[in-house]
């Protein structure tokens, strides 16, 4: 019967006064009831089988790994110079502004030098007055020593009945007198040189000049300002001599000093650069940690003991700048060739079933948009992996670890083969 037949019907019972039937009764409700309660027992005979999930593998390789320690540290000039001002006085003229090529003597600043001008001009006048006094003592001398050598003479010729021994005496002591006053003369004279030579030393050091031959990182005066020289050096300029060659300056930790060594290699990375590395080599590591003064007076006992190591970049590009952060990676050892698997494989535990009949899945199991784990492995552990057989089934290995770079671990088992297929994640994707 179809639906308007069963309309038509109803219409004409109802005309009729013939009463309703139950709603057990009417075929329209059990036809679909009957098909559902179909669906439902298909669905559990045939639909309820075991949950597939997409696994996310990486092969078992046989590889040579680079054991690298990683720091991070700021580039630097390998000749940094400080240029600063050993006068007082006001600014009248700077020639130079930062990243200015200057070279060795060139003149960066000028220092006003009325006054040190003055200075000279008395400096002279003091000097000349002081030759002046060295001849008049020089003249008093020679007469004084004419009338001692006239004296000695009557002394002599008289047998020594005249001149008296009072008069002789004066006249010695007269001469004796004159001689010390030109000495005196004569050191106000060296004195006075002195003194228009400092003089005009400071004119000199009113020029400012650059000591090296680079360029200009920081200028910190400008025209009009007054230096004042009194007590320390005021900077007015920092330079670097040389950025083709520059330094790289990072922190290694206590843990990993003793592997870094003069002459290794490394590389490094900056952001502003993404992608790129730039190499380098290790020139020498400090002895003495970077907190050793706290340390001597019982401070900061609970800091990080850390040690600077200085590498060798080539800048020749000019790509890098002073003060850069940079991410070193110094490769300090490495391994002959062995198995190895990522470590996302010795992080990887598979879903558990619940008592509810659900799965329980991990959170770190997922790897669909996922960073490569570089967590490090400890050496000499007992590590349970996974590898996946043909028919998506998982299969349980142990394995020994042994050394890692980070990203992969030597792992040694007598089941473990190149080329299987170990479980590093769980795809956020289910079949």
């Amino acid at each position: 019967m179809s639906m308007s037949d069963t309309t038509n019907q109803q219409e004409i019972d109802d005309f009729l006064g013939e009463p309703k039937k139950p709603f057990w009764k009417r075929k329209v409700v059990w036809i679909p009831a009957l098909v559902l309660l179909l669906a439902l027992i298909l669905y559990f005979l045939f639909g309820g089988g075991e949950r597939q999930f997409n696994y996310i593998t990486e092969e078992v390789e046989s590889r040579s790994l680079d054991l690298v320690v990683t720091a991070t540290g700021n580039l630097r000039p390998t000749n940094q110079v400080e240029v600063g001002s050993e006068v007082s006085g006001r600014i009248d003229e700077v020639l130079v502004d930062v990243n200015d090529v200057v070279t060795r003597g060139q003149v960066l600043a000028l220092i006003n030098t009325d006054v040190i001008d003055d200075q000279i001009a008395q400096g002279r006048a003091n000097l000349n007055a002081a030759r002046a006094a060295v001849e008049q003592a020089r003249a008093t001398l020679e007469v004084d020593q004419a009338q001692l050598a006239r004296l000695q003479e009557v002394f002599r010729l008289s047998d020594g009945r005249v001149p008296s021994q009072t008069e002789m005496q004066a006249a010695e002591g007269a001469v004796r007198r004159d001689e010390a006053a030109l000495a005196s003369a004569q050191a106000n004279v060296a004195s006075a040189e002195a003194s228009l030579r400092t003089a005009q030393t400071n004119r000199d050091r009113a020029v400012i000049r650059s000591p090296v031959s680079g360029v200009v990182l920081v200028r910190q005066v400008e025209p009009g300002q007054t230096v004042a020289a009194s007590f320390n050096t005021p900077t007015l300029f920092i330079l670097a001599e040389d950025l083709s060659v520059m330094q790289l300056r990072v922190k290694v930790d206590e843990a990993d000093v003793g592997r870094v060594e003069t002459g290794q290699p490394a590389i490094f990375t900056v952001d502003a650069y993404p992608g790129r590395e730039f190499p380098a080599t290790v020139e020498r590591v400090d002895l003495a940690s970077g907190n050793i003064a706290a340390a001597s007076q019982q401070q900061n006992a609970n800091a990080v003991v850390e040690y600077e190591a200085r590498l060798t970049v080539d800048n020749a590009s000019g790509l890098l700048r002073p003060g850069m952060t940079a991410t070193a990676s110094v490769r300090t050892d490495s391994t002959q060739e062995q198995l190895t698997v990522p470590n996302g494989a010795l992080r990887f535990e598979p879903p558990v079933e619940e008592e509810s009949g659900g799965m329980n899945l991990r959170n770190d199991n997922f790897g669909l948009e996922r960073e490569e784990e570089r967590a490090t492995i400890g050496a000499g552990s007992r590590q349970t992996i996974y590898v996946l057989e043909e028919d998506n089934e998982l299969r349980e290995i142990m394995v020994t670890t042994g050394l890692s770079d980070g990203r992969h671990t030597i792992v040694t088992s007598d089941e473990l083969e190149v080329g299987m297929q170990v479980v590093t994640a769980i795809s956020a994707g289910e079949d």
